[in-house]
């Protein structure tokens, strides 16, 4: 299985809004998120901003053989940022690629493209991802993260340095 991540064009980018619905699709076991009378999931907030602010959101295509397999969005924080350098902002693998190696292969090389102080958060009832993030994490960094839950929502975020 050839994995592959690539930074998506804006003219692609349909390619990332397709995959979003069945990114939302899988969000519906979490949170309270509803299709419209066309069945289709609302337009991501701040979606756009990925082609925009080049220097500072950066969206993926991940592949499989060639075939769209997920997408990862990763942000870049202001220099002045206290804990981290990069956000994790969304990272989805659709189900069928899903415990086959294509999240670990492209996580793993986000990580090694972006060096330096990383936050992966995720929604506090998802505790597959939880499980899933923890392990990536902390075998790419032999162990060394730390670990905070918001106050208010109670996700957990995982800090670490690439």
């Amino acid at each position: 299985m050839n994995i592959q991540i690539e930074l998506v064009p804006r003219e692609r980018g349909q390619v990332i809004r397709h995959l979003m619905q069945f990114y939302l699709y899988d969000f519906t076991k979490y949170l309270n998120i509803d299709v419209d009378q066309d069945g289709i999931f609302p337009e991501y907030p701040g979606l756009d901003a990925f082609w925009t602010e080049k220097d500072r959101k950066f969206p993926f295509l991940i592949t499989s053989d060639g075939t769209p397999a997920g997408f990862a969005l990763v942000e870049k924080l202001d220099p002045g940022s206290k804990d981290n350098d990069y956000y994790l902002t969304e990272f989805f693998v659709m189900q069928k690629y899903r415990r086959s190696g294509v999240g670990t292969s492209a996580a793993y090389e986000l990580f090694r493209r972006f060096p330096g102080r990383w936050k992966v958060t995720q929604v506090r009832n998802n505790v597959i991802a939880q499980a899933f993030w923890r392990k990536i994490i902390g075998d790419y960094t032999g162990g060394r993260f730390r670990e905070k839950f918001h106050p208010e929502l109670g996700n957990p975020s995982q800090y670490f340095l690439t």
